[in-house]
Parts: C-alpha cells; sequence; structure tokens
C-alpha cells in the first residue's frame, strides 16, 4: 500500500520539543522532496518547511525558522520535523506530504503534491 503515515505528536509545555516522523511506505521517499504543513482550527492548512530531494536543502516559513528541522533518513524511508522551543500558537494538525520540483522544493498548499500522510496532533500548552 502506498502510503506517508506521520507520528510523534502530543501534549507538549510550551519551551518543549517534539520529533515527528513521516514514514513511506510502497514507494522510495529519496526519490521526492518533503514538506510538512500544520492546520489549526478554523484555519487554512499552512506550509512550514521543506526538505529538497538533490541537494537535501531546507526551507522554512519565518514563523519557526531557527526552531524546526527538517530531516531525512533514506534506510529508514522516513522524513522528520524536529521542533524545539514549541509555542502554544504552534498547535495543530501536522501533515507531511512528498513531491517532485525540478529544483529545491515548496510548502506551497496548493502545489500538486503526490502523498499526504493523514496527520498528527501537536498541542502546546501547559
Amino acid at each position: 500500500q502506498v502510503q506517508l503515515v506521520e507520528s510523534g505528536g502530543g501534549l507538549v509545555q510550551p519551551g518543549g520539543s517534539l520529533r515527528l516522523s513521516c514514514a513511506a511506505s510502497g514507494f522510495n521517499l529519496a526519490d521526492y522532496a518533503i514538506s510538512w504543513f500544520r492546520q489549526a482550527p478554523g484555519k487554512e492548512r499552512q506550509g512550514v518547511g521543506c526538505l529538497s530531494r538533490r541537494d537535501d536543502k531546507t526551507y522554512y516559513t519565518e514563523s519557526v525558522t531557527g526552531r524546526f528541522t527538517v530531516s531525512r533518513d533514506n534506510a529508514k524511508n522516513t522524513a522528520y520535523l524536529q521542533m524545539r522551543g514549541l509555542k502554544p500558537e504552534d498547535t495543530a494538525v501536522y501533515y507531511c506530504a512528498a513531491h517532485q520540483t525540478t529544483i529545491g522544493c515548496t510548502y506551497n498548499p496548493t502545489w500538486p503534491y503526490y502523498y499526504w500522510g493523514q496527520g498528527t496532533q501537536v498541542t502546546v500548552s501547559s
């Protein structure tokens, strides 16, 4: 079965850390760029960051720059979103998606992504 499955979400206090995983099955994740998104209740889906396929360069939206890191482990066919210094406004359902681009990567929610995960809830609260 071809799918992406996120895991690692949960409840964390402000200032804490979480690492989300995005495990691929049925296809080789190394052939794709990876993007992460989040969607809070009542808000539109927001791009968080992405990791390119060819050179592993990363790009982030301003609000998470310096706090979030996208990475991948090709041997495990898994991508990650390491989140540090979490804030209440980071509370959302987080999604990963796989896509292909000529160069670089994108976290534009309207891009035609090949695969989407089902999402994992992250709640930042004291």
